[in-house]
């Protein structure tokens, strides 16, 4: 079981700098940033943007790996996220994740004058989005006109650190993005029904994710995949279960997902005054000591190691 952590750009980076740092040092296997405008009930406070905070973080440490979660086509066209992207894996030394998703219907769309998507359009551009940038990110020039998106001699040099490019993470909870997971993630990431999630706990939100899974193993079945390869991550912090109250409650919730199949959780930092206030002590306490607690020789599953490598050395 890999522990990771979500830290949102609310803090401006002389304060951010030391969150990012402390959380390489507690050993976090990852620390996340959501890829938002705004978000929440946070769109009337401050928030930074996403890929700087990361290049901030990229020098600010050495090994955990860190990444978006997640990043849409919301506000984002696959050329220049490319890019920026390819870049973000050279800054860190390859250990960049991509967590990237569908979106969903809100400020992000509407800040930029465009009515909100449907579900059905959401979809859409998303299936059309995660190809484009995969080419994008793996091939020395790509074109492509579709319907939502075009790419004409878009260069990917030097490439990216990691080969053939960063692992996707792909937050999907319907029938295609699931597919979409299957057929180009490295990782699959999910925190259950998303029409209910926040009024859930317990058994309902495991029941949940568990019919994901099967979902997910079929997608990559029809494939002729093994549904193993792939890093599933669970976010917590969107329903009511009790993730940060204590050492031995979040083994326990933990260890019942890891039963599950879930390989990595992801923990929100700590934010007082909001939906993920939490006892910082309480936090720092289950990234140092509840890793011991979720070995295979306990209740936990072990996690499949990423699918992908450094380049070589010229």
């Amino acid at each position: 079981m890999r522990l990771s952590t979500a830290i949102l750009p609310v803090h401006p980076w002389r304060e951010a700098r030391a969150l990012w740092r402390r959380a390489e040092e507690l050993g976090a296997h990852a620390a996340y940033t959501f890829d938002h405008l705004a978000w929440r009930e946070f769109r009337e406070g401050p928030w930074y943007g996403t890929v700087p905070t990361l290049a901030a973080a990229a020098t600010a440490t050495s090994r955990m790996r860190l990444g978006t979660m997640v990043a849409s086509p919301t506000f984002r066209h696959p050329v220049p996220l490319a890019r920026e992207l390819m870049t973000l894996d050279d800054m860190s030394g390859g250990r960049l994740t991509v967590g990237i998703g569908a979106g969903g219907a809100g400020f992000d769309t509407t800040v930029l004058g465009e009515e909100p998507w449907t579900p059905a359009e959401r979809a859409d551009r998303f299936a059309e989005f995660l190809p484009l940038l995969d080419r994008l990110l793996t091939e020395p020039s790509t074109t492509y006109h579709g319907t939502y998106y075009a790419a004409v001699e878009a260069p990917n040099r030097p490439g990216c650190v990691q080969r053939p490019r960063p692992p996707f993470t792909v937050a999907a909870t319907g029938p295609r993005g699931i597919r979409l997971a299957a057929r180009y993630g490295q990782g699959w990431a999910t925190f259950g029904d998303r029409r209910r999630a926040a009024g859930q706990s317990g058994d309902a939100v495991l029941a949940d994710v568990r019919a994901q899974l099967d979902r997910l193993r079929t997608a990559c079945d029809g494939l002729g995949r093994d549904a193993g390869e792939l890093e599933r991550t669970y976010l917590t912090g969107f329903t009511e279960d009790p993730w940060l109250a204590s050492v031995d409650a979040f083994v326990d919730l933990a260890g019942r997902y890891a039963e599950a199949g879930i390989g990595e959780v992801v923990l929100p930092w700590p934010l007082p005054g909001t939906l993920y206030a939490a006892d910082q002590r309480v936090f720092e306490d289950i990234l140092t000591e509840a890793p011991a607690q979720l070995t295979p020789s306990g209740r936990s599953l072990s996690s499949p190691p990423l699918r992908t490598s450094a380049a070589p050395s010229p």
